[in-house]
């Protein structure tokens, strides 16, 4: 079912998340625990998104929703307990009352009912909790269950490579609940539940797909960020050699700072030959080979500019453009709106919000045919096209 041996061969399907109630549910004084800068307008958001959706279908491209999977997984009751069993655990609810409390409150629902809810989150008021205990009475806290209001970026709680999927550990707790639905999908789901697995939520060690991308199906370039450790990079780097076609990671050292927060919001390919880039990453960059040499991993620091180590490893000359066309405060100001972050459907083509038009005056100039959606509201969420989708599908070469 997983086929990604490249950046840019034609998207066939896709993995979204429409958002939901979770982001009604982000509230200002949590807002840095909870990863987001500032609260979208939820029914702009899905019409947004809506908009994104439709964009892949008109051309041609199947759209998969991940509530829609993990419903479809816990039509068996087996499973549903223990996904509800998995999910009350990392909500942190060990007071046997309240776990039964919220457990009778979910499965009233129907299947979809309670992914959406579970995604969304539980405030307080929403259930009876039988208040005895001193914790309960002094606690304030506005939810029983915190929402994911992140979820709608599909590209990093599990991350597509090859034939297989890394699922991975995130950074942060906030996320990391994420990957409890990718878990349940790729072990249960019949259209899923082959799929090699490269990397398990189970590790300490943090990767974030943003963090990938597979450049060839031989070459994977990872991101050193604030998201994802070197030990990951090298822990996936050895499954990888051993068990893929895979030779050669690339990792880029990227500067550990909210505004970059992954490899894919500074650098992204749109053809063959062609990379948008931030110019934060220009000129000399932090890049470490890792190869395989008789089962040991092999690292070698290499010394040159960005444009120059693509040319050499993807054998072409390479092109960057520039987000925002390199003026520093054009490309600074898209930058933060995610202009480089954007998601090749085919070679040479992409999908691009429409706010960051300097941006994407320099794609066309280049010869990339853009398709623009809106981004008003998603784009709070700080992440771009490319974020907000897992492709599961592309042609090969």
């Amino acid at each position: 079912m997983i086929n990604v041996y490249s950046e840019i061969g034609r998207l066939k399907k896709v993995l979204l998340h429409r958002p939901g109630a979770e982001l009604n549910n982000l509230i200002p004084s949590l807002l840095e625990d909870l990863l987001f800068d500032d609260i979208p307008w939820l029914e702009m958001a899905q019409k947004e998104h809506d908009a994104f959706a439709a964009k892949f279908r008109e051309l041609g491209i199947e759209v998969y929703y991940l509530e829609q999977l993990m419903a479809e997984v816990i039509k068996d009751p087996v499973v549903k307990k223990e996904f509800l069993n998995k999910f009350l655990d990392e909500s942190e609810l060990y007071s046997s009352s309240k776990k039964k409390t919220v457990t009778d409150y979910l499965n009233k629902m129907t299947d979809i009912e309670m992914v959406r809810k579970t995604m969304a989150g539980i405030r307080t008021n929403e259930i009876k909790l039988n208040r005895v205990r001193l914790v309960d009475l002094i606690d304030t806290y506005p939810y029983v269950c915190d929402p994911m209001p992140n979820l709608y970026f599909t590209r990093d709680p599990f991350a597509c490579i090859g034939d297989g999927v890394s699922i991975n550990h995130m950074k942060t707790v906030t996320r990391n609940r994420e990957t409890i639905y990718g878990h349940f999908i790729f072990k249960y789901h019949p259209e899923f539940k082959k799929t090699p697995q490269l990397y398990g939520r189970d590790n300490s060690l943090p990767i974030e797909g943003g963090d990938i991308l597979v450049l060839t199906d031989k070459i994977l370039a990872i991101g050193v960020s604030q998201r994802t450790r070197p030990e990951a990079v090298e822990k996936i780097a050895k499954k990888l050699f051993k068990d893929t076609t895979y030779e050669t990671i690339l990792a880029f050292h990227i500067p550990n700072k909210r505004a970059f927060m992954h490899l894919d919001t500074v650098l992204t390919q749109v053809d063959y030959d062609k990379f948008t880039v931030h110019g934060g990453i220009e000129g000399p960059t932090d890049v470490y080979e890792l190869t395989s040499d008789h089962g040991r991993t092999k690292i070698k620091q290499i010394n040159d500019t960005l444009e120059n180590i693509l040319s050499h490893y993807l054998k072409k000359d390479i092109t960057l453009i520039k987000c925002g066309g390199g003026d520093y405060i054009d490309s600074r100001r898209e930058q933060w709106s995610d202009g480089a972050n954007t998601l090749a459907i085919a070679p040479g083509e992409v999908i691009v919000y429409d706010r960051n038009s300097v941006t994407n005056k320099k794609l066309k100039e280049y010869g990339i045919k853009t398709h623009v959606i809106p981004s008003s509201e998603l784009s709070r969420g700080r992440g771009g096209p490319r974020c907000m989708s897992m492709p599961l599908v592309r042609e090969r070469g």
